[in-house]
């Protein structure tokens, strides 16, 4: 059997190897196509192999009757209309390691550059001066760098920074102690990293709790004449404050690859001469350009010969009858999953979910790999999807559990996540009422009924009277609105929670004010 290839951004030779050297595959290169060229061309195409620049929309993939994959030569997929495709039964493959090592190398090189100041010195000796004095660093052995962010890149840059005999101290949502040992590195919060760094690199995804992270707060915690590195996402470092923090000298230096907003020219940060920068090379090697393109073509060419891809972004096709079964559940179990991340700051050990009712009769797999992405997106961001969620899970060390029982608590179909971490287990259960969708119905050990959507605070709290007049107080004073409020309770007089619905996202000033009420042990604000 034969298929037709389209390759519609320019690709290596060497990366599309596999492609050549695989039987039966037709392929064809074309990174010329307009949109509307592209749409009609990729009507006759089974797989297509793109980079950044095509744009695969909905209206491309609505063209495309016999498209069964699309493959990705990089991290990213921005440029693919994921639901478009997952809709259509096209399954979308990314190479999220191709470069891991091009990212890493380009990080330790621009905390070597920063710390002997090699880009000040060339331009000084390129315009005529021998200027030694001027240009003094510092050695990088026995400093501390501190990573936020221990991903692929992340760990990669910590284990070379062991080598440069460097002491490493990390922050990752998912790093136990445990993992830490062995690693050789120590682990803290973000704030014992800021406060302990010598240098500081950054290697998380840009989410909404990481967007502008580094702060002028952040900066004013900082050891005096920190460095900083940000090769990983433009929009966490607050440009701005790195300025004002770089200006009154209390960072002595900042390596910067990536940029709020890119092409990054013009920017007063680029006239101090303690800034170094480049124009986003961290994946910009032949070798790395090459792994993606390899990666992704044999994903292609497993996939049409009918195995499993080993990285899939989008999730694949199930049967009709068993999607019209657990189909309603989807986003129940997504928002249960949410809602856990939110309840709990500590590292996840084990995750068990319990199935109960006529889903314990159905292929749940799909809502388990959904629940988990609600876990981790908090942390993972657009990276976590359907497919790819127990393989980050497994890879993070959490234990995944998957249960089904009989016993259904008085409702037709109940879903209970548990979560385990060094602090304890917590636990939330869900169902979908008739005539009412999706609720909420267990916090802990704590019945409550909450529609899983919009603006919630959960309220921990001593069960005395008074203690949800004096929240409801707060609010009113901070203009808050209350749309609903649930009080649950195990034993009179003992703890109890209260879960309020509200207008608007509570910023975390309020929550704060919250947790310095009378009775008040706990609150939380979550947007689901």
């Amino acid at each position: 059997m034969s298929f037709n290839i389209l390759i519609s951004d320019p690709l290596s030779e060497d990366g599309i190897f596999p492609l050549r050297q695989a039987e039966g595959m037709n392929i064809v290169v074309d990174t010329t196509c307009t949109p509307a060229e592209l749409a009609e061309k990729i009507r006759d195409y089974d797989a297509l192999l793109v980079r950044s620049q095509t744009q695969v929309t909905r209206d491309i993939i609505e063209n495309a009757p016999n498209l069964k994959i699309i493959g990705r030569a990089g991290v990213g997929v921005d440029n693919i209309d994921l639901d478009a495709a997952t809709e259509h039964g096209i399954i979308v493959v990314n190479a999220p390691d191709g470069n891991t090592n091009s990212a890493a190398e380009h990080t330790i090189a621009m905390l070597t550059a920063l710390a002997r100041k090699i880009p000040q010195a060339f331009n000084s000796l390129k315009s005529g001066e021998w200027d030694r004095k001027s240009f003094i660093g510092v050695e990088l052995k026995n400093k501390t760098l501190g990573v936020i962010g221990l991903g692929r890149i992340g760990a990669e840059v910590a284990a070379r920074a062991k080598g440069q005999r460097m002491n490493v101290i990390a922050y990752d949502p998912f790093l136990t102690e445990e993992k830490a040992k062995k690693m050789g590195i120590s682990s803290g919060t973000v704030e014992e990293v800021l406060k302990a760094a010598d240098f500081i690199t950054i290697h998380t995804p840009l989410l909404k709790e990481t967007r502008n992270m580094i702060n002028a707060e952040a900066f004013a915690i900082m050891k005096e004449g920190v460095q900083i590195v940000n090769c990983a996402r433009g929009g966490i470092i607050d440009e701005d404050a790195l300025y004002d923090a770089i200006v009154s000298k209390k960072v002595a230096g900042a390596a910067l690859d990536v940029f709020e907003q890119e092409p990054f020219v013009g920017h007063k940060l680029l006239t101090l001469p303690e800034v170094i920068a480049t124009p986003h090379l961290g994946a910009s090697t032949i070798e790395a350009q090459e792994s993606v393109a390899i990666d992704v073509s044999h994903d292609v060419v497993t996939f049409l010969n009918g195995g499993a891809v080993q990285n899939p972004v989008n999730l694949p096709s199930v049967s009709k009858e068993v999607l019209a079964k657990i189909e309603p559940f989807f986003d129940l179990s997504e928002k249960i999953g949410i809602f856990l991340s939110r309840l709990s700051n500590k590292v996840i050990e084990e995750v068990n979910i319990y199935y109960a009712g006529e889903l314990a009769e159905s292929d749940v797999r799909p809502l388990t790999r959904n629940t988990l992405k609600g876990l981790l997106k908090r942390n993972l961001g657009e990276h976590v999807n359907d497919v790819n969620a127990k393989y980050l899970a497994e890879r993070f060390g959490i234990k995944v559990n998957e249960h089904k029982t009989s016993t259904t608590k008085g409702f037709s179909n109940l879903i209970t996540v548990e979560i385990t971490t060094a602090s304890g287990i917590r636990r939330v259960s869900g169902t979908l009422l008739n005539g009412l969708g999706a609720r909420i119905v267990k916090v802990d050990d704590n019945l409550v009924d909450i529609s899983p959507e919009g603006h919630l605070l959960f309220v921990k709290h001593k069960d005395q009277p008074g203690a949800i007049g004096r929240v409801g107080t707060m609010l009113a004073v901070e203009n808050i609105n209350i749309a609903t409020m649930q009080v649950g309770r195990s034993t009179v007089g003992g703890d109890a929670i209260m879960m309020l619905t509200v207008d608007n996202h509570v910023e975390q000033e309020n929550v704060n004010r919250l947790k310095e009420l009378e009775d008040i042990y706990d609150v939380i604000a979550i947007d689901l």
